[in-house]
């Protein structure tokens, strides 16, 4: 336990993370980045809820997706990879559409990290993250180093409980209060 801002303990409350590779060329064996994120979560005392390799395509990705949204076991989904301009890539296409709310700070905290590192090469990037239901969605590059990047700069700290003064799972049980009373208008 650690000691929060105001003193009192705080319990690390461990996640069940599961981690997708979009890729038309990696395999488990090769996957580099989909490893770095599921040895990164391991290692803070996550659980890998689990591990899947897709091709980037939007409608098999977005059914990866879909099918973890809707799994009561997974509370975070984090992709890596299609998230260029190339024309393969379209994971935020396939996953935009799934947001309760977007998550536009995620984007603009990950390219101040990855400017320190790559320059304006970051621009080339459409890192993204949201919320669908009760679960957190964050959208890398394929880089094993963007996924060093955006785990240690960033998910590390906001899938801590511990983290102050806010992180994510403080309020993961109110994500879908929307749901419950209808969604906002506007």
């Amino acid at each position: 336990m650690t000691a929060s801002a105001t003193g009192e303990a705080k319990p690390f409350i461990p996640l069940n993370i599961a981690v997708l590779t979009v890729s038309d060329t990696r395999a488990l064996a090769d996957d580099k980045s989909g490893a770095t994120l599921a040895e990164r979560l391991t290692a803070a005392g996550h659980r890998l809820a689990a591990r899947a390799i897709v091709t980037d395509d939007i409608a098999v990705i977005r059914d990866q997706v879909e099918a973890w949204i809707a799994d009561a076991g997974v509370d975070v989904v984090i992709t890596t990879g299609g998230t260029g301009f190339t024309g393969r890539d379209v994971t935020p296409e396939a996953i935009e559409p799934l947001f309760d709310k977007r998550m536009d700070g995620f984007s603009i905290a990950f390219h101040l990290l990855s400017h320190a590192k790559i320059g304006t090469s970051t621009i080339q990037s459409r890192a993204t993250a949201g919320t669908s239901g009760t679960t957190l969605i964050f959208c890398l590059p394929g880089s094993p180093g963007a996924c060093r990047d955006g785990w240690d700069g960033i998910l590390a700290a906001q899938l801590d409980y511990r983290t102050r003064p806010c992180n994510f799972v403080e309020i993961m049980p109110r994500l879908d209060e929307h749901l419950k009373r209808g969604k906002a208008k506007g």
